[in-house]
């Protein structure tokens, strides 16, 4: 498989690879099996909110 990625995501990528010392393999099953969690989530009907922890402002996460 040939994955296409900008200069800009390419660094994301080796970014989180660093990050979380993992393989880009890794890092791109982990990433797809989580936009799968929160899709299947969402289409129940559910939503995704971050907050911030002094505030405890809450913010929806929308995913297109």
């Amino acid at each position: 498989m040939t994955l296409n990625l900008t200069d800009a995501e390419m660094a994301a990528l080796e970014q989180l690879c660093e990050q979380k010392d993992m393989s880009k393999t890794a890092v791109l099953r982990q990433a797809l099996r989580l936009y799968q969690l929160l899709d299947s989530r969402m289409q129940q009907g559910e939503k995704l909110f971050l907050e911030e922890p002094f505030a405890k402002e809450k913010k929806e996460v929308v995913v297109l």
